[in-house]
């Protein structure tokens, strides 16, 4: 196989860069499948490995990207053959081992999943692990004993593609969802997934006490920090907030208060580590009875390979609406 182009991040402690690299085959961290990209996608997380934002790589050299779905070229796995269409979300890539951001990809057999019928290639990375985690979020809720009897849920960081899909998701499974946003234009896309009510988190008094007034019947929650702590204190009891992203901070504040007289439960969600049961089984669910139904409001932007490099800033300063994805 000739040499073939990936975007390649160099990490140490003293400094990081990424960018184009031409590589081989065994450059690349082992495995015994080979799959020729068709389709990737940026993630948040994409962003804060690229820029050294975060430390996300455990080891370098990696090849950026945790997402990718595309074509297998060849196989030493016997549960994959040549022309198999499969899809990787989260599964190590770009933190132990090179990711999809590379026209060809290689990597065990155990990490790979082949589409789920009803799902195309497209499809797979418009949901890919933002979905997906969405959807984990939801599945993990339920299991908990939440319903659209007990109230709605709130979802913060709703324009994201996190908090987009778990609008999306949420309203179809007959949930009324309230949307928290800090984008002021945004309504109509907020609305047209789902969204029955809009609340601006720059209005938001959050109040000190141990326990405020119950607004929600649960929360998936893509922020952290202040905005978790405040959701603790304002959920109605027995509720869940499934606990996703950090783009507000890393800490909360609250007291055991909400745990011992409302029995709250927080529900972290780890997509990057589900076990292969569990991610065929969140798959499924995608591809059947929590199938988005807006995909195409939420890919709001469709790129070339070459300008990825150019998308990392936007998705740090949280100018990016929805989902964005590559084309190889």
């Amino acid at each position: 196989m000739n040499k073939f182009k990936a975007y390649r991040i160099h990490s140490n402690p003293n400094e990081i860069h990424s960018g184009f690299e031409m590589l081989e085959l065994n450059d690349l961290t082992s495995g015994n499948v080979i799959i020729k990209s068709i389709y990737s996608s940026i993630n948040y997380k994409d962003a804060l490995a690229a820029t050294g934002q975060s430390k996300i790589l455990k080891k370098s050299p990696l090849v950026g990207g945790i997402d990718v779905s595309g074509v297998i070229e060849s196989s030493e796995d016997n549960h994959y053959q040549r022309g198999n269409k499969v899809l990787i979300c989260g599964s190590g890539l770009s933190e132990v081992r090179d990711g999809g951001y590379a026209q060809y990809v290689r990597i065990p057999g155990q990490y790979i999943m082949k589409l789920p019928p009803g799902i195309s290639l497209y499809e797979a990375m418009a949901i890919g692990t933002a979905g997906f985690t969405a959807a984990l979020a939801i599945d993990q809720m339920q299991t908990n004993g939440q319903s659209p009897d007990q109230g709605p849920i709130l979802v913060t960081g709703a324009t994201g593609g996190v908090g987009s899909y778990a609008i999306d998701l949420l309203s179809n499974l007959g949930f009324k969802v309230i949307a928290l946003t800090g984008k002021r234009d945004q309504d109509d896309y907020l609305h047209g997934l789902g969204a029955s009510e809009i609340v601006y988190s720059k209005a938001l008094f959050m109040g000190d006490r141990a326990l405020e007034k119950g607004l929600w019947a649960g929360a998936i929650d893509c922020v952290g920090g202040e905005l978790l702590s405040w959701l603790t204190r304002t959920v109605h009891p027995l509720g869940n907030i499934a606990v996703i992203g950090l783009t507000g901070g890393t800490n909360i504040n609250t007291t055991v208060m909400p745990f011992i007289l409302r029995g709250i439960n927080l529900l972290g969600i780890n997509s990057a580590d589900s076990s292969p049961v569990l991610r065929k089984k969140i798959w499924h669910r995608l591809a059947t009875d929590l199938k988005p139904q807006y995909i195409n409001k939420i890919v709001t932007q469709e790129i070339s390979f070459e300008q990825l490099p150019e998308m990392f800033d936007a998705y740090l300063q949280g100018q990016i609406i929805g989902r964005t994805i590559i084309k190889f």
